[in-house]
């Protein structure tokens, strides 16, 4: 990783002339000094005016803001980060909440949607099945020469719950590499973000006449598992320190590719540990102020795709190390329903598919309970049977968190911790202010999206927590590259969460939020990578010699900064 930029560090380099005005890495637009001008050869290139850096936000603020619709937003700060990679960041960073949106989910779902009829210039690498013979050349042509710290790579088949957007994918990988970039300190110079174009099912692309990647079906079984690997050994074999991190894979690749793995070098799935880990930290806090224990909670998780499993796990792997517990004793606490109810022994092999054996429910607990036609346990009588203290919604199913079914679940506990978590917001199980009203205030909440407060019975507001993400990858991340630690550990992910939840204003006033705000994101990434690294430290799993005194120091010390260096030409500088 790389020290903080900032005008007190003197960068030799090797560019001139257009050349630095077009690289997003080097060019500082009006921010060039007088100085620099003659020695870069800028000064008939440039208007006279110098500029700071805060003048040119303010610039660029006002442009985004002559374009109302978010789409146009996300393509004009597309265009600006292709310019200049400090000014990019430095703007959103000043503007944090309003902006990841426009960047992230949600809009970026819609960039990718219409990534073929935006395309103006490419971004990342493009990695493609009928060409795998040249993927070692391709990769090298891009990374040779540079350290990366990290990959993002997607095949596309499951995105921002968007489904199958073939190359468009580069749109999900560059924004994911973003976020590390603008929340964790992350050097976009040592990131680089991947396509792994293997086709793609979706005939719309498929019948596009403009659509840009390869227009074939997608291709899976063993020729699928070889060009992925072969990536992956590329990635093993010239940068072993590096962070692999692995983003909207489908359901039946993204786990198995995560366990192929993560034992084997640094790799990261959110979609299945990062969706987990955010989650558990929030229901820790939840029972923090509840005064209760993990172990102490009954789980129903509703719908068990890839974010639903991914939970569900994380959620036992942390009552199993926070609390002690036994790993069998701790899988009998969740109850997982999706489309066929109830996940019980007698739905049978075809409807239980891989990774859901281990939480399976048997039969003999469910006697004498109604079922539907089908012979399914609905919701509602897994809500009524098990009387949970914890409810999940993952379905995108919009409202399938009834009035029937909260009220039932407040029956059977004096604070029901409600998290619907579907994205976008249109598809939430359940809105927070009516989970509120059908509790009689009583419920602990947090969402998938952004919601405003609800209003309690007393006239106060309750905050209603984001379980975004972006709270805690960014951090993780960081810690495994910091910590060079050739896997990222369970362990050390557990630290990171226990890290965010005690960070939780709800611990110091249980009406406001079970997470921090997403505006406090950059410092909770800190805290989150301080604790990665300390437990990398700890358990000897760490590539870096460096006390556990020195980790908060190294840390900031290695995070990028948005700020312009000085500089001076030297053609055997850096490019």
């Amino acid at each position: 990783m790389t020290h903080v930029p900032d005008a007190h560090i003197k960068h030799r380099v090797a560019l001139h002339g257009s050349a630095i005005l077009t690289s997003p890495r080097w060019n500082k637009g009006t921010a060039f000094t007088t100085d620099e001008r003659k020695a870069l050869g800028l000064t008939g290139r440039l208007p006279f005016r110098v500029n700071t850096l805060d003048e040119q936000c303010d610039r660029a603020y006002d442009q985004l803001e002559s374009r109302p619709e978010p789409l146009r937003k996300n393509t004009f700060l597309q265009s600006l980060k292709d310019q200049n990679w400090v000014l990019y960041y430095a703007l959103l960073s000043r503007h944090l909440k309003e902006l990841t949106p426009i960047i992230y989910t949600p809009t970026e779902a819609e960039a990718i949607s219409n990534y073929s009829h935006l395309f103006r210039r490419s971004e990342g690498l493009y990695l493609t099945f009928p060409t795998a013979e040249s993927v070692e050349e391709d990769f090298l042509e891009q990374t040779k020469g540079r350290q990366i710290d990290l990959f993002v790579c997607s095949d596309a088949e499951q995105i921002l719950g968007i489904g199958d957007q073939g190359v468009g994918v580069i749109g999900i990988s560059t924004a994911k590499s973003a976020i590390y970039t603008l929340l964790a300190g992350v050097d976009p110079a040592r990131a680089l973000s991947v396509t792994l174009d293997v086709g793609t099912d979706n005939e719309e692309l498929l019948n596009d006449r403009l659509y840009v990647g390869w227009p074939h079906k997608r291709v899976r079984g063993e020729e699928y598992d070889q060009f992925v690997d072969k990536f992956v050994q590329l990635v093993r074999k010239y940068h072993p320190h590096s962070l692999l991190h692995f983003e909207d894979f489908g359901v039946t690749n993204a786990k198995r590719l995560l366990d192929k793995y993560q034992d084997k070098h640094a790799v990261f799935n959110d979609d299945v540990q990062g969706t987990g880990a955010v989650t558990l930290a929030c229901i820790m806090s939840a029972v923090g102020v509840t005064k209760s224990k993990l172990a102490d909670q009954r789980f129903v998780v509703f719908g068990a795709g890839s974010a639903g499993l991914g939970i569900t796990r994380q959620l036992r792997d942390g009552i199993v190390t926070i609390d002690g517990v036994d790993k069998d004793e701790a899988n009998k606490k969740f109850y997982l329903v999706d489309r066929f109810g109830l996940i019980k022994e007698s739905l049978g092999a075809e409807k239980i598919r891989d990774g859901l054996q281990e939480f399976v429910r048997p039969d003999s607990e469910w006697e004498g309970v109604q079922t539907n036609g089908q012979g399914e346990i609905t919701l509602l009588e897994v809500v009524k049977r098990v009387r949970p203290t914890v409810l999940i919604g993952c379905s995108t199913k919009a409202g399938a968190f009834t009035e029937e079914i909260v009220r039932e679940m407040a029956k059977g506990t004096e604070r029901p911790i409600i998290l619907p978590l579907s994205n976008p917001s249109k598809l939430h199980e359940v809105t927070p202010q009516d989970a509120n009203d059908w509790t009689d205030g009583k419920a602990l909440l947090a969402t998938g999206s952004p919601f405003p407060p609800c209003k309690l019975p007393n006239g106060k507001d309750y905050i209603v927590a984001e379980c975004n993400n972006a709270l805690i990858y960014p951090g993780l991340g960081l810690g495994a590259m910091l910590s060079q630690a050739r896997a990222l550990t369970d362990t050390m992910i557990i630290a990171g969460t226990r890290r965010l939840a005690s960070l939780a204003p709800a611990l110091k006033d249980p009406d406001d939020g079970l997470l921090p705000d997403f505006e406090d994101a950059p410092g909770v990434n800190y805290e989150v990578a301080v604790a990665v690294v300390e437990q990398a430290i700890e358990e000897g799993s760490a590539g870096v010699d460096w006390a556990k005194a020195q980790v908060r120091e190294k840390v900031a010390a290695a995070q990028w900064k948005p700020l312009y260096g000085t500089y001076v030409y030297d053609p055997e500088g850096e490019t």
